[in-house]
């Protein structure tokens, strides 16, 4: 269904145009509070100027491709990689439009990042924050066998007022018994 590849500087432009008509507050739910509105290249390229996708990074941006069509619809980051604590964090999770949402890209996309956590990195826990009113991502990642853990009351300030935030995650064991 998909595959990930490093997302390239070429790629920037095209998360730019799929958030042209974007509210503050649909940026925040997936970008968090790093890109400011309105987005653009210049804040991703000085996002990635922080080491982005090199060797001995511990963060990856990742884009999402459809193998039918070779068309990108979407990112994903696993960063927050700490090797002492064996741990990463999900974040910077866009699929590109509603259109394509709802048909199980999220999962897939989700399954394949861990599996790079848990394999290639080696990590014991992979965790991700969303918004308690994120209810069709919450589903995704229950889905994949991320749990919640807590909840963290107005934790983000957006436009619309303050928001509650979910805490997720998943251990090495818990994902390799879902693979079984």
């Amino acid at each position: 269904m998909i595959r990930l590849e490093f997302l390239e500087e070429k790629d920037f432009e095209k998360i730019v145009q799929w958030n042209k008509d974007a509210s503050p507050d649909e940026l925040l739910v997936w970008a968090g509070p790093w890109y400011k509105h309105p987005l653009t290249v210049e804040q991703i390229k000085e996002y990635f100027s922080f080491g982005v996708n090199e060797k001995d990074s511990d963060t990856f941006i990742y884009k999402i491709i459809l193998k039918e069509t070779n068309q990108m619809v979407g990112m994903i980051e696993l960063g927050k990689i700490d090797m002492k604590s064996n741990s990463g964090r999900v974040g910077k999770f866009f699929i590109c439009n509603e259109g394509i949402r709802g048909k199980g890209i999220g999962k897939a996309a989700l399954r394949e990042v861990l599996k790079i956590g848990f394999e290639e990195f080696k990590l014991h826990r992979i965790s991700l924050g969303v918004f308690d009113f994120n209810e069709g991502a919450i589903k995704c990642y229950e889905a994949v066998g991320l749990k919640k853990e807590g909840l963290l009351r107005d934790v983000r300030k957006a436009e619309s007022g303050y928001w509650n935030l979910y805490e997720m995650s998943i251990l090495e064991d818990e994902w390799r018994n879902i693979l079984k």
